[in-house]
């Protein structure tokens, strides 16, 4: 058992229940939002999030992992208001979000700079997860990083190296965005694996997006967690195909190495709500109790195995 910091308190790790580990409640940018959304409604889209929460408890699960980090628009005061109000668990996360440079604020500061300072990223993520994310009291549950088909740039070594010390540090998990197609899952374990991180505390994020087998069992095999978290997306990869790969998966004897998730949100600023669904009208934090779970188990899982995915797996990920 271990403590897992929620954005209403900690909690034991026995208490996470069905876990989905990568959900967002809000993608949204604060300075667009104030200058370019000029018909926001803020209580509105709060009790819309509340609404989509209650509704996810009800189709039975009970906490979801929420990697909204720098770069994404992490804005926890509203994320404790609708927390107040929801009977899920709600994990959110620290680190930074970029496919390629590090934002401007870092550019010039850090070792070896102008302004030469030991690694401001990692004291950064280190308070948020050790003292709590601004002023707010809540901390910090996971890390958050990223590696897209740009691969290894400088800002993103520098940002992964960074949440590597800080999991040295703190023992906090980390989930990565990854580009299956271009396997940038294995660079990132390289990396974190350089920087001493455990790599069995590590999910590499959007592993769902590929059919191919063998990589997916690489990535497994060096100790991480698939994150087959992207269910929804049919644009990236179609349900059938995800299903059929985690079923192969699970025959191969990898149960233990699948987590799931829709890599949804309550809002994104990057399209309308009503572009949102007529693009993806699976892509809700419903669709995997409602879909996926049926379609496994018609595939030949078993709850024991449903159970070890939702439950198990993501409770493992934080012990």
């Amino acid at each position: 058992m271990a403590s897992v910091q929620t954005v209403t308190g900690p909690i034991d790790s026995s208490e996470l229940g069905r876990t989905l580990v990568h959900e967002h409640v809000f993608v949204l940018n604060t300075e667009y939002k104030e200058n370019y959304l000029t018909e926001w409604d803020e209580q509105e889209r709060i009790d819309d999030a509340v609404q989509k929460l209650t509704d996810l408890k009800e189709v039975g699960i009970d906490s979801i992992m929420d990697p909204t980090v720098l770069g994404l628009g992490r804005y926890i005061p509203r994320i404790q208001k609708i927390a107040a109000r929801v009977d899920v668990n709600i994990v959110v996360g620290t680190g930074l979000y970029t496919y390629d440079e590090v934002p401007h604020q870092f550019e010039h500061q850090g070792p070896g700079l102008l302004v030469d300072i030991p690694e401001p990223l990692t004291a950064m993520f280190v308070k948020d997860i050790t003292e709590g994310i601004a002023d707010t009291g809540v901390k910090a549950g996971l890390l958050k990083c990223a590696i897209e088909h740009q691969g290894l740039t400088p800002g993103v070594e520098r940002v992964m190296r960074a949440v590597g010390q800080a999991h040295v540090q703190t023992g906090t998990p980390i989930t990565v965005h990854t580009n299956p197609a271009t396997e940038s899952g294995l660079v990132a374990q390289k990396v974190l694996k350089e920087e001493g991180v455990d790599l069995s505390k590590v999910i590499i994020g959007h592993s769902g997006d590929t059919n191919d087998i063998d990589y997916l069992c690489k990535v497994a095999d060096a100790g991480s967690m698939l994150g087959m978290d992207r269910f929804g997306l049919d644009l990236f990869n179609p349900l059938e195909e995800r299903v059929g790969t985690i079923i192969e998966l699970v025959r191969r004897g990898y149960v233990e190495s699948i987590t799931l998730a829709h890599d949804a949100n309550c809002y994104i600023d990057y399209f309308s709500p009503e572009a949102k669904h007529q693009a993806a009208p699976n892509w809700h934090f419903r669709h995997i109790s409602e879909d996926v779970i049926p379609a496994l188990l018609k595939g030949g899982l078993t709850e024991g195995d449903i159970d070890t995915i939702l439950v198990g797996n993501p409770r493992r990920h934080f012990e």
